[in-house]
């Protein structure tokens, strides 16, 4: 839910689910969008004389849980379906949120004397007990109880999708589904203080009741690793990492949970090895860097090179690295690639991160300085402690929600890639030829030679997963053109560009990289319709990875453009990383 944003009421979420996605289309290409944004504007508001209603229940609430009104804890009444409770928390987070859920549920449990196992369930995401049947009347009781102390929601599910909207518990209704339900979601929601960050039961604890049957105890739905176990089922403790890929195994200890062998043990599956992060970035307003890059001429051979836009600073990296924390703790290290740069936001002391100027990664001083990304991007294996497996993020790419190593790696080490169905030009190179298109076009030459094939498709702009040492072999491989485009101070049409295209179709060549898939958007702040579709984003957040570009900007719509996105990005991405320094230290 987002305060303030059109996209985001109840009242337009109906419409998006009663009408036909292809009559909404129709319907778009003849409303003007100026039209459009005023009828959902006018929605949103004709939703808000709910108020009242919402008052009310936030007294209830005062009512029922008095101590969650104290300083240390706060309760928002929330719109949207079900109107839901939540806690207010400031680094709320799904990671949090599902640690929180899993400790409720095994504390009721374990203080009503009620035996159970986690199971490595389909989800990552949330997390899996198993109790036996013949004690859901004591579970039962016991995660009532929770509700006199918490707001706790309760739904039924089928598989793995839950049934119509979640309930309180200790409700009639929530009594009920306690009582019949064959698994039990079981969840608290927690919204950040400006209520554009609402999580819910997506992240809770799912509780299954598992039936006995011949001396053995039989699982109401599948999971990843047994229908049955025996009754007498040894128990062991586990860490929580040990059952979810979700959560942060290289960086910081989770919690132990009872669970039993089968479920304890590494599956083939498991991305077991560490994964970092390497980001580049540029301040362009940085006057010691525009002196810098005027020393050496007008920047480039082709227009698009020495645009103004591809080297404005949004603060997207801010908000890249919250999306980072937010959406993919079990990242292990964050390496930013700057010349000479950082922002004044920056804590770089953080253990987790380090900067790296490009003079240590660059063998050779002439080269420098860079102002060529092609250039700065094929020496980014040499980064000292860099892991074998990482992903390389531009400042614009952004994680829209939770994600596992297994999005972007297979636990043999193979990479991920996700091609485009944008296309490499198939006209021979020319002078005019766009960065991109030229850099394309001679990696088609390169492969084409050695593997016979002539490459089409260009990649998404999502976060590439990498392998350093196939960057190196790429580096030996192709060494004169390597050598070339790292010496190149501006971009140039003898470029190749090698995470963002070389290295995926040369590393699917020598059997270390697989075609895949990822739900992703791409979003152009030049386009009229930009507004509109960041709204929509904000209002889904369904996609796990998307980028806003600028690559044409006049200048002209700069601040508006700025002022625009910042909004969106602060209420997509509230709640600060540890990247950051706090606020009074930046002051």
């Amino acid at each position: 839910m987002s305060i303030g944003n059109p996209e985001a009421s109840a009242a337009v979420g109906a419409y998006r689910t009663l009408v036909p996605a292809g009559l909404r289309r129709r319907t778009a290409r003849r409303v003007p969008p100026r039209l459009r944004q005023l009828l959902k504007r006018l929605l949103r508001r004709l939703h808000s004389l709910t108020f009242g209603a919402r008052l009310l229940r936030s007294m209830l609430a005062r009512r029922r849980w008095p101590h969650l009104f104290g300083p240390g804890e706060r309760l928002a009444a929330l719109a949207g379906p079900g109107q839901r409770i939540a806690l207010v928390r400031p680094t709320v987070s799904p990671l949090g949120l599902r640690e929180a859920n899993l400790e409720l549920v095994v504390t009721a449990l374990e203080e009503a004397g009620v035996d159970y196992f986690a199971v490595r369930g389909a989800s990552d995401f949330r997390s899996c007990l198993a109790v036996a049947a013949t004690d859901r009347d004591r579970a039962r009781q016991a995660l009532e109880r929770c509700a006199g102390h918490s707001p706790v929601y309760l739904a039924a599910c089928r598989g793995e999708s839950a049934q119509g909207r979640p309930v309180m518990a200790g409700s009639a209704r929530g009594r009920r589904l306690a009582r019949e339900a064959a698994v039990l979601r079981v969840g608290m929601v927690w919204s950040d203080p400006a209520g554009t960050l609402v999580l819910g039961l997506e992240h809770g604890c799912d509780v299954e009741f598992w039936q006995p049957s011949e001396g053995r105890l039989v699982a109401p739905r599948p999971n990843r690793v047994t229908q049955d176990v025996a009754l007498d089922e040894p128990r062991v403790l586990a860490p929580v990492s040990r059952l979810t890929g979700f959560a942060a195994l290289h960086t910081r200890r989770t919690r132990t949970v009872r669970t039993i062998r089968p479920c304890a043990e590494p599956l083939p599956e498991d991305v077991r090895f560490p994964i970092d992060v390497v980001y580049t970035w540029v301040d362009g307003s940085d006057p010691a860097w525009q002196w810098r890059r005027s020393a050496y001429g007008d920047g480039g051979y082709h227009t698009e090179s020495a645009n103004a836009a591809r080297y404005i600073s949004r603060d997207e990296l801010r908000y890249s690295l919250r999306a980072l924390e937010q959406n993919a703790p079990w990242v292990r290290h964050v390496h930013l690639v700057t010349d000479r740069q950082r922002p004044a936001w920056l804590n770089d002391a953080h253990p987790r991160l380090t900067v790296v100027d490009h003079s240590e990664i660059f063998d050779d001083p002439q080269a420098l300085p860079t102002f060529n990304s092609h250039a700065i991007e094929s020496r980014l294996h040499h980064i000292k402690g860099l892991a074998e497996h990482f992903l390389y993020f531009n400042d614009d790419m952004f994680l829209g929600c939770p994600v596992t190593p297994q999005d972007f790696f297979l636990s043999n080490g193979m990479t991920r890639t996700f091609f485009s169905p944008s296309q490499v030009p198939r006209s021979d190179l020319t002078p005019v030829d766009r960065p991109v298109d030229a850099a394309g076009k001679n990696n088609r030459r390169l492969l084409l030679e050695q593997f016979g094939s002539a490459i089409v498709q260009k990649l998404r702009h999502a976060p590439y997963a990498l392998r350093r040492s196939v960057l190196h072999e790429i580096e030996r491989e192709y060494a004169e053109a390597h050598r070339q485009t790292s010496s190149s101070r501006f971009r140039s049409a003898t470029d190749i560009s090698i995470p963002s295209s070389l290295y995926h179709y040369y590393a699917y060549f020598t059997g270390r990289a697989v075609p895949s898939t990822i739900s992703f958007a791409y979003l152009d702040l030049a386009r009229p319709e930009i507004q509109r579709r960041l709204g929509i984003l904000l209002a889904r957040r369904d996609r796990q990875a998307f980028c806003i570009n600028d690559t044409l900007s006049d200048g002209r719509d700069v601040e508006r453009q700025t002022a625009m996105l910042r909004a969106f990005l602060q209420s997509y991405y509230p709640v600060p990383s540890p990247f950051e320094r706090k606020e009074r230290e930046v002051r």
